[in-house]
């Protein structure tokens, strides 16, 4: 049936329920429970929220936009310098997610051209392949056979490590 009624041809009977005026000198009490509800919870209650809103609007405070200073490198902390190894450590931390999610970017960006593309992906997928090969061995360089409990320390001397492979291979 259409949504538009054309109500002269479909007529709607009268009602046979009357409608019942009834004027009485004696108040409703809801009435009165509704207005004392209304102005002793209510009022107070929106006025409070508004007030807090109307604050907040003026001072907005984007909590995902947080940026955190860099720290010194573990390499640079002094001996006996707890609190600049718990920096470097955080620092370190967030610097592993931050390139996790790099991996995972690169890679989700291949898959869809993989998807976009087809059969022919091998050719015109190249540039995307190649660049999560460059990205996975970065990340593999860095952060590969740390295992979960990986730590800032443990990849300083991995990275020492490597550097002085590559320096016995350079001779």
């Amino acid at each position: 049936m259409p949504e538009d009624h054309d109500w002269e041809a479909y007529k709607v009977p009268p009602t046979r329920t009357p409608v019942s005026e009834r004027t009485t000198s004696v108040p409703n009490p809801i009435n009165f429970f509704q207005s004392a509800f209304s102005y002793v919870f209510d009022a107070p209650v929106t006025f409070v929220r508004e007030w807090i809103e109307r604050w907040q609007s003026k001072n907005k405070f984007y909590y995902y936009h947080q940026k955190f200073r860099r720290v010194p490198d573990l390499s640079q902390c002094l001996d006996g310098d707890y609190l600049c190894y718990y920096e470097a450590e955080a620092q370190w931390r967030r610097d592993r997610m931050v390139d996790q999610e790099i991996v995972e970017i690169v890679r989700e960006r291949m898959a869809a051209c993989k998807q976009r593309e087809g059969p022919n992906r091998f050719q015109n997928c190249a540039k995307e392949m190649e660049l999560l090969a460059q990205v996975t061995k970065a990340y593999q360089d860095r952060y590969g056979d740390l295992g979960y409990h990986g730590n800032a320390r443990t990849c300083l001397m991995k990275q020492k490590h490597r550097m002085m492979e590559e320096r016995k291979a350079a001779q």
